[in-house]
């Protein structure tokens, strides 16, 4: 069973059908994934985590990190810095591209 699934799927308010076109697999297959203890082979994860932009680590419960895992730079943060970052990771693509129009425009004043 996949932990994260039905939760991933819930959040972007689409059905088991419509994740299962995008994925190219059968809608039973996705109630399976979700319900019934049957986890699919290491390409539809990929599949998964692609379409959610998140990891495979994620869907399968592994870590609640919910991001898709990238390469990290290292950085010294003070406690603003680091409120920020994790203001920032709790948004969605839409609204962090958002965020970075805003720094963008104030940067090029």
């Amino acid at each position: 069973m996949l932990p994260n699934l039905k939760l991933l799927r819930k959040m972007h308010g689409i059905s088991q059908q419509r994740l299962a076109d995008a994925i190219h697999v059968s809608q039973p297959s996705i109630n399976k994934y979700e319900n019934h203890n049957v986890e699919p082979d290491l390409e539809i994860l990929a599949r998964m985590a692609d379409y959610f932009n998140t990891s495979v680590d994620y869907i399968i419960g592994h870590t609640d990190v919910q991001r898709r895992i990238e390469h990290m730079e290292e950085y010294h943060l003070n406690q603003r810095e680091a409120e920020l970052i994790t203001r920032f990771r709790s948004l969605n693509q839409e609204e962090q591209q958002c965020v970075d129009v805003v720094v963008q425009t104030l940067m090029n004043r």
